[in-house]
């Protein structure tokens, strides 16, 4: 088990964002790895748990052959750019969106007076060359909604190699294992991670690599769990 947590991280960001970023992978990173963050999983490279300033911006910017996955948390971002112009995103909401060979390019928006929070992520595609695209997903109220990843013979979510699951758990309800290596992120409330060896209780903010045996809330809490199918 490795455990890394948010406020250990330095506070960094551009324009009208600020983040702790937990993950940086060195396949798209390179020397610029930031030091203390883990490398991803699968395809995984990349977690950010960012808040906009009231009315901040992240300015036009692009992507290519990456899919970017945002997960609101708190408040709410306006999107614009070339996939979805004009879309919102609110909290319990999750959009993905696969820039692809063409790619796309967007400004991500704060329209409120006050900050908000969300968690972004970054998957490398399985195949280069596919074409742009977006999905929206409202996260379910208890239980684990898929965001991301499967087989290309579904379209519920983008395929792929790597999953992304959000789980919400009320106070001593128990995840079942699975006995394979993955990535989990405590968004909000607290959980005992159990693997073959030992316990830990993770909070809001810590990042925990793992093979579980068990996960057990001990309190209502959202979790990110990102591993390989």
């Amino acid at each position: 088990m490795q455990i890394l947590t948010k406020n250990t991280l330095p506070l960094g960001g551009f324009a009208g964002l600020t983040e702790h970023r937990l993950v940086t992978d060195r396949r798209v990173f390179g020397a610029r790895k930031q030091p203390n963050t883990f490398d991803g999983i699968g395809n995984f490279v990349y977690l950010a748990d960012a808040t906009f300033n009231p009315y901040g911006e992240t300015h036009m910017h692009p992507h290519k052959e990456i899919d970017v996955i945002t997960i609101m948390m708190d408040g709410r971002v306006t999107h614009e750019g070339s996939l979805e112009h004009g879309q919102n995103l609110d909290a319990g909401e999750a959009q993905i969106q696969r820039a692809g060979g063409e790619g796309f390019s967007h400004n991500e928006i704060n329209p409120d007076p006050t900050k908000n929070r969300l968690l972004q992520l970054w998957v490398l595609p399985d195949e280069l060359g596919e074409p742009a695209g977006y999905k929206h997903y409202t996260i379910n109220s208890s239980g684990t909604t898929r965001i991301y990843g499967g087989s290309k013979n579904q379209t519920t979510t983008f395929n792929s190699k790597t999953y992304i699951d959000v789980v919400r758990l009320q106070e001593n309800e128990q995840l079942e294992h699975n006995e394979s290596e993955m990535l989990v992120y405590v968004a909000s409330g607290s959980a005992n991670f159990t693997d073959k060896s030992e316990t830990f209780e993770a909070n809001e903010g810590d990042l925990i690599r793992i093979t579980p045996q068990a996960i057990s809330a001990t309190s209502s809490s959202e979790i990110i769990i990102i591993g390989e199918i």
